[in-house]
């Protein structure tokens, strides 16, 4: 299928895991997909971990897209700002954006730890490498897609419906909700739409899983067909604003995992533990 064929997509943070992920189901559906990211080809990645943008472009043009690897720091704004030029003068115009770059994992999140105990470096990973990169980038995409009347922001994030037992988190996912909201608020008009799209337990390439845990995940690549579907659905607009699960969508939108399932057994316990 060619669903996303005249569409030019951003993915921020496409190195590996969920961004690389969301790429992958945007290239095969015949998406042009630009990725950013600080792991290039031929030198030192991020916390020497495996991926590049490099490599998750040419796995994007392998399955039938064409994807682009721009390295990008999303806490250096002259870099994103760079990022935005290129793509208006290579194609005039962005139809999706997602935002999906995140260092708040640089440091593995202890939620045994009180606030004061957390160290304060944490902060700044998450919020500035993540909420604050995907609120820049949002500040760059939306005078594009106004213009064109038409668009999709989607901001990567968790439902919290509970204490998930780390406070910065719970902070920067609060607010990257209520940044979707208030966004959404302002682009309507246009006929612009932003969303936040919540994922749930992944495999992703740094996890160090058990064959019980494993059967526990979705793919990467869930999120990108729910996101496909958002982007070729007739109703997004009445969606935006809103935070929305990968099954949920699944279920609506009739999509499935790799494996055809629509929902791990993860939102299974996630639910009926009141999660």
């Amino acid at each position: 299928m060619d669903r996303m064929g005249n569409r030019v997509v951003l993915v921020t943070g496409a190195s590996r895991g969920a961004g690389k992920g969301i790429a992958l189901a945007l290239g095969e559906q015949g998406a042009t997909v630009y990725l950013t990211g600080r792991s290039v080809r031929g030198k030192p990645t991020t916390l020497e971990r495996p991926g590049t943008i490099d490599d998750t472009a040419e796995q994007v043009t392998a399955r039938g897209g064409t994807g682009i690897a721009v390295r990008c720091d999303h806490t250096d704004d002259a870099q994103v700002e760079a990022v935005f030029e290129r793509i208006m003068q290579e194609q005039g115009r962005l139809d999706v954006l997602v935002n999906n770059a995140w260092s708040g994992y640089e440091i593995s999140p202890d939620p045994s730890l009180a606030f004061w105990e957390i160290e304060w470096r944490h902060w700044d990973l998450m919020f500035t490498g993540g909420l604050r990169a995907a609120a820049f980038a949002s500040r760059l995409a939306a005078p594009m897609m106004v213009e064109a009347g038409r668009g999709l922001i989607v901001n990567m994030t968790w439902v919290l419906d509970r204490p998930h037992g780390h406070a910065y988190y719970e902070v920067v996912k609060n607010g990257t909700n209520k940044l979707t909201e208030q966004m959404a608020d302002d682009l309507r008009r246009y006929g612009v739409a932003c969303v936040a799209l919540s994922p749930g337990f992944m495999r992703l390439e740094r996890m160090n899983l058990t064959p019980e845990e494993t059967m526990m995940t979705e793919s990467a690549e869930l999120p990108g067909r729910a996101i496909v579907a958002l982007a070729t659905g007739d109703d997004v607009i009445a969606k935006s604003g809103h935070v929305f699960t990968t099954p949920g969508l699944a279920r609506e939108y009739g999509f499935t995992d790799i494996d055809e399932t629509q929902q791990s057994p993860f939102w299974d316990e996630h639910w009926a533990a009141g999660g």
